[in-house]
């Protein structure tokens, strides 16, 4: 399950047959269908019947077909989950989270659906929103061990509305302290649980220089793949967070030189020093390489 390749989540809504083939069709590791933002209250029911006719049509691809569910705090949860857990999606993302107990608790009806419909139990696994409520901000690093959780993202629109903020921009454009820090809590909560840190989206789909910029700024920063809104995004975030031959030349040339000396926890390279660090994150990066 953990060896999927999560650089790229494109979200398609779930009322919408073109959009949901079109995002199919491209490049992106995953493909979102949503039901919750993106569609309307009164369109639920039929992007209900809609997502799930089209996870039947391409059984082949479920893998790659998630879904973003509505919220638990609100009424639509259930009806979801009962419309498309016989179609037996890749995964789920679970928005609006207030901490574990919901993943908890999403897991409790995840295994009664799997049991219902011949999945494998524990099978359907997870990405969780975790600040776009107020309350999940204060949560971030209690995910270690929870069940079916292999991704965390953030989200900074929500929380926003969370907290009762007109804005969330710097004049300059940039995110503001606190959702800045909403970044920071999702890389090191994910760290902490041992699980994937995956970026925000970046509204502005025409901009692809500054999404390459920032894809690649925060894949320095510990991210291992970012959410997408338009296909145009999607070469970009891949490109961005897959590691560079130059890269992974350095990484192999890392592990050997410590292979070479065993037991040592510093050595001389290139007219500098390595320790044991360096080596995590050169066994790291050709582990995210498949190596």
């Amino acid at each position: 399950m953990n060896q999927i390749k999560m650089r790229s989540w494109l979200f398609a809504p779930g009322d919408s047959e073109k959009k949901m083939g079109k995002a199919l069709a491209g490049p992106a590791d995953i493909v979102l269908l949503d039901l919750e933002d993106a569609v309307a209250t009164e369109a639920k029911p039929l992007a209900r019947t809609m997502v799930r006719d089209f996870l039947d049509a391409n059984a082949a691809d479920r893998a790659r077909i998630w879904v973003r569910v509505n919220p638990l705090d609100g009424p639509h949860t259930l009806d979801d989950l009962v419309a498309i857990m016989p179609g037996k999606p890749g995964g789920i993302m679970l928005p609006k989270v207030y901490g574990r107990a919901d993943v908890e608790l999403l897991d409790k009806y995840l295994t009664a659906f799997e049991a219902m419909h011949g999945i494998a139990r524990g099978s359907t696994p997870v990405i969780v929103l975790v600040t776009e409520t107020a309350e999940g901000m204060f949560h971030t690093g209690s995910y270690k061990g929870a069940p079916r959780v292999i991704a965390l993202t953030w989200g900074a629109e929500d929380l926003a509305d969370s907290i009762g903020a007109s804005n969330n921009r710097n004049p300059d454009g940039s995110y503001g302290f606190t959702y800045e820090l909403a970044r920071s809590l999702t890389v090191l909560g994910a760290a902490t649980a041992g699980v994937a840190a995956i970026e925000t989206i970046q509204g502005d789909f025409r901009d692809l220089e500054g999404l390459r910029l920032r894809a690649e700024k925060v894949r320095r920063d510990g991210f291992r793949g970012m959410l997408a809104i338009h296909p145009a995004q999607v070469d970009v975030i891949n490109a961005a967070f897959t590691p560079g031959e130059e890269e992974l030349a350095e990484a192999r040339e890392i592990v050997a030189v410590f292979e070479a000396n065993p037991g040592v926890g510093a050595i001389g390279w290139k007219g500098g020093m390595l320790d044991r660090p360096y080596l995590s994150r050169a066994q790291a990066l050709l582990a995210q390489a498949g190596e």
